[in-house]
């Protein structure tokens, strides 16, 4: 199996499309069509990682975190990152990153922490907008069914909880062929009226070319005319943070030694207790104190992320208790969702999670 292989799943699991403008998801060092012999999967790719791939003879390290944000101008070995780039070149190992692409997908990085924690009816917190085109387009009434059902195995249609969704319209097409044209129908030189319906469906910007490309496979007119329209409604499975509901209400305190004890962390820096039992939870795995005001809009009673800065705390107005459990502690239990999402698709794949801890941050008891 090639490198390739896996990251193409990947990146249907989490499209590149679908990460922040300041990251750089994907193959960063590495060449796709090479044979893979096992993949190790990390939080972060730091000089130990690269040294356990060698040991264990994997020749593909799965980050979430990019080892390179910023593009290099020497590899001199004078930081880590320019160490690690050069070791794994040398040793012929890959390094890919699925980053801001995988905490957007609802499945994705939050997603895991709210499985962790029991919670049901979860939803994208701040949904993504842009991500969503419009494809309108015109067929005769004879293939407009084949067509719709084409595009639909494309992903087109699906909204929410929903799938082949489309709105169609009856109306008639009016067409006059030249002497080079080769018509479906009607004569050259003669404009020609035909009952058509127009297919209208939703669907994923970055899926465009392979729409396209359905549609033409499938169409029976020489030019198909079609359009395409950016819009600017929300997706509602892709996006920042997570908002859902625990099973029970239950009191701050022990709520938080129940999220203490479930994210496995030593210390949470935490806002004042309101009076209020938990029931409703906002998450974002990482730095995600942008996404307060959201937490605060949706009513959650906590919002559980990392990295907030000290005045930032304040701006919790007690309206909302914030839970800072640290940004390697939120973010640790992707490792065991890459490897769930990988073993599921590839079952006979070498795969480990990395045995060294790779938090930066280090606490004195």
């Amino acid at each position: 199996m090639k490198i390739s292989e896996i990251t193409d799943f990947l990146q249907q699991y989490a499209p590149l499309a679908f990460q922040e403008e300041y990251d750089n998801a994907g193959l960063i060092v590495g060449n796709a069509h090479t044979e893979v012999t096992q993949a190790l999967i990390t939080l972060d790719c730091t000089e130990d990682i690269v040294n356990e791939a060698i040991e264990f003879n994997c020749n593909l390290i799965i980050a979430h975190h990019p080892i390179v944000f910023k593009g290099l101008k020497s590899f001199t070995g004078k930081n880590y990152v320019e160490k690690v780039i050069i070791k794994a070149i040398k040793n012929n190992i890959a390094i890919y990153a699925i980053h801001t692409n995988l905490d957007n997908v609802l499945n994705g990085v939050n997603g895991k922490i709210a499985e962790k924690l029991g919670m049901k009816n979860c939803k994208i917190l701040s949904p993504k907008v842009g991500t969503l085109h419009k494809l309108i387009t015109y067929a005769p009434l004879a293939y407009a069914d084949k067509i719709r059902q084409a595009l639909f195995t494309t992903g087109a249609g699906n909204i929410g909880n929903y799938s082949e969704a489309s709105f169609n319209t009856n109306g008639i097409g009016t067409f006059k062929g030249n002497n080079a044209s080769q018509a479906f129908i009607g004569d050259k030189n003669i404009q020609h009226h035909e009952d058509e319906i127009k297919i209208e469906v939703i669907f994923e910007a970055h899926n465009a070319a392979k729409l396209l490309s359905t549609l033409r496979q499938h169409h029976p007119y020489q030019e198909i005319a079609y359009d395409i329209i950016t819009l600017n409604n929300t997706h509602q499975n892709v996006g920042s943070g997570l908002i859902g509901e625990l099973e029970q209400p239950i009191d701050a305190l022990e709520f938080l030694q129940y999220l203490k004890n479930v994210m496995e962390v030593s210390i949470i820096k935490h806002t004042q207790l309101l009076a209020n039992k938990i029931k409703t939870v906002a998450l974002c795995g990482g730095s995600g104190s942008f996404l307060l005001k959201n937490a605060i809009i949706a009513g959650a009673d906590i919002f559980i992320s990392a990295d907030f800065k000290y005045h930032e705390f304040f701006d919790a107005d007690n309206k909302i208790i914030i839970a800072d459990i640290g940004h390697y502690e939120s973010e640790k239990f992707t490792q065991e969702l890459l490897l769930e999402i990988i073993t599921k698709k590839f079952p006979t794949f070498a795969v480990r999670i990395t045995k060294n801890n790779t938090n930066p941050i280090k606490y004195l008891a």
